[in-house]
């Protein structure tokens, strides 16, 4: 109670109200942005790239397990190997791969905790966007599936693809590049010319003077 004999924010229990729903809302949102993710969130179409999936721990359990569904438009063909975890593949009828599980060895990634998993593969020529499906598995047995839409609650990684760019395109770059590296010479050869007239007007005026 204050001075005036009112009761104060915190003893009307508006204060306790307040640090409870700020204590919340900072769970929830860091909740909704640890996210299994898929990088890089960018790529070209024809391009080799690295591709990491990053799993953060969300509950007191480890996460024990993670498979990545292999969206249809991307061929992966390597994996970086993890300590303490193996992998298993899944492949079709024509040997493509998949699917992808993580499996821990040991305790898996705790509550503090994310990994990094890698592979590497070559992005089809005629993707648009690739998403990557994965499941979460924890130690408690909860699993997780991000699957959904860009703006669910567990949403599924997307990497846009941007066109590659076509022959058309590096031939007038490599033209326009031809255009000013002759641009180029011109102008030095100007320089060089009218450097070589004012010398030798120089050197006249100062035979004259003598």
């Amino acid at each position: 109670m204050n001075i005036w004999g009112k009761k104060t924010m915190w003893e009307a229990g508006w204060g306790r109200t307040l640090l409870i729903a700020v204590l919340l809302f900072s769970l929830t949102a860091g909740l909704a942005h640890a996210h299994v993710v898929v990088y890089p969130k960018e790529a070209q179409q024809g391009a080799y790239e690295k591709f990491t999936v990053r799993v953060p721990t969300e509950t007191d359990a480890a996460t024990v397990q993670v498979r990545v569904e292999i969206p249809a438009d991307v061929d992966i063909s390597r994996f970086e190997p993890k300590y303490g975890w193996t992998y298993e593949l899944e492949r079709d009828e024509n040997e493509k791969i998949t699917a992808v599980t993580w499996q821990a060895e040991g305790e898996g990634l705790s509550a503090t905790e994310f990994g990094e998993f890698h592979m590497q593969g070559k992005v089809g020529n005629e993707a648009s966007e690739l998403v990557w499906n994965a499941i979460q598995t924890y130690a408690d047995g909860t699993v997780v599936e991000w699957t959904g839409s860009e703006d669910a609650d567990r949403p599924a990684s997307v990497t846009a693809v941007h066109a590659a760019a076509s022959e058309a395109d590096g031939e007038e770059l490599e033209a326009s590049s031809n255009s000013d590296a002759s641009w180029l010479q011109w102008v030095t050869l100007f320089v060089a010319i009218a450097a070589l007239v004012l010398s030798l007007i120089a050197v006249q005026r100062a035979q004259k003077r003598a």
